[in-house]
């Protein structure tokens, strides 16, 4: 039997969810309740989210500015793996969440509470995020998951809900919400209500962070990007923290159309979902850091990387990042970063992103051994042997399907 929860610290935005969430918790376990509010980059709204808090009667309010440490420990190295979740999707909103979770579970600490809550829906996967990363960094906190156990099971009812008890609702939120949106310093996701069809095309005011490809400067830009060991440092000469080099490259994005995406995904509960992401920047990183590892990578290893690219990608998606078999394939992916030093010059072109050039002094790339000219480097009648050994078996084969036809 769990016991008496006294304290609980939850993960507050200060929308209607998780405002109602609070309301809810004090009424229904009678207890303290701790907001802990992440700046990840969302935006304005955590003034707001500060100030509803305390007219909800909390004591503990928490806003922690956390971009730097969410782009250093969190999206780039998810970023030295060349990371995309079903060969498209950044994970934006999933690589937020490991880091939430930590924080909440540290301010649990700090404040004596004996557990932690999320506004995160029965069918979604953030539920399962937050609450592996709970259970891996305090096997002992309760986890209290208002959406799996009360009955307000819709938007109208958490309006009612929220009229009832006082609970200062934003004006756009007093109706139907056309979609959800979730927003970071590295993406922005939209979805439901009028995005759940998957025929139809979203309309432009869906879009936040990105001007439309066609709306976007007819001449194209050029930007340079500067890597050491499979990490951004330098943007156009711009030396700053990861998280000002990250906004950078937004900037560049948004005001060229580049990095929206309409995905139709596999949610880990089994069901499928349509999103509506935009990330701006870290299209444009994907492509610059992939070019300086296609210089800097052997064959061999840059291989390997691709092949443990989706593994990887699941693991977070899914919610294991505090897993040891993430751990395992960071260390393996973050080791193949030692010589990925370089720099990139990338095109923007409305909504496109493409390579100009790459150089690096760690550069694999031989002239004398690719080049058409004369060399003194290669010998052609080495391919023949070459080829020989690797036909045998092509060859056996052949000659038994052969003789047993």
């Amino acid at each position: 039997m769990k016991s008496k929860i006294n304290k609980v610290v939850l993960a507050y935005s200060g929308g209607l969810d998780t405002s109602v969430i609070v309301k809810w918790l004090q009424q229904n376990y009678d207890c303290e309740i701790v907001t802990f509010t992440a700046d990840l980059g969302q935006g304005s709204e955590l003034d707001e989210a500060k100030n509803k808090a305390s007219l909800l009667g909390v004591k503990e309010i928490f806003t922690e500015d956390l971009k730097d440490e969410f782009v250093a420990d969190y999206v780039f190295p998810m970023f030295r793996a060349n990371t995309l979740y079903e060969g498209q999707y950044l994970l934006g909103t999933a690589i937020a969440r490991p880091l939430i979770a930590k924080r909440q579970i540290e301010i649990a600490k700090e404040t004596g509470a004996e557990a932690v809550s999320h506004g995160s829906t029965g069918k979604g996967n953030d539920q399962i995020r937050f609450e592996l990363s709970y259970y891996a960094l305090n096997p002992e906190i309760q986890v209290i998951a208002p959406w799996r156990t009360w009955d307000l099971t819709s938007r109208t009812k958490l309006i009612e809900f929220a009229e009832k008890n006082q609970i200062l609702i934003s004006k756009d939120k007093m109706g139907e919400a056309p979609f959800s949106v979730d927003s970071n310093i590295l993406h922005t996701s939209s979805e439901g209500k009028v995005l759940e069809d998957p025929s139809l095309e979203p309309d432009e005011y869906v879009f936040s962070r990105t001007l439309s490809p066609q709306n976007a400067p007819s001449d194209p830009v050029v930007t340079e990007l500067i890597f050491e060991k499979g990490d951004l440092i330098s943007v156009d000469g711009f030396k700053a923290s990861p998280a000002k080099l990250l906004e950078t490259l937004n900037e560049l994005g948004r005001s060229n159309g580049i990095g929206r995406l309409d995905l139709v995904e596999n949610r880990f509960l089994g069901m499928k979902s349509r999103g509506i992401y935009e990330t701006p920047g870290g299209a444009i990183l994907l492509l610059g850091h992939r070019s300086i590892e296609s210089l800097t990578l052997d064959r061999a290893s840059a291989h390997l990387k691709d092949e443990l690219m989706p593994k990887y990608a699941s693991l977070i998606y899914d919610g294991f990042w505090w897993s040891p078999e993430r751990e395992m394939l960071q260390a393996a992916i973050d080791k193949s970063q030692e010589r990925v030093n370089g720099s990139v010059k990338l095109k923007l072109y409305k909504g496109s992103v493409s390579v100009v050039s790459r150089e690096s002094d760690d550069s694999l790339y031989s002239l004398p051994h690719v080049t058409f000219e004369d060399d003194n480097v290669y010998n052609h009648q080495d391919a023949e042997g070459f080829i020989k050994l690797n036909a045998l078996r092509l060859k056996i084969l052949n000659k038994r399907n052969s003789f047993k036809s």
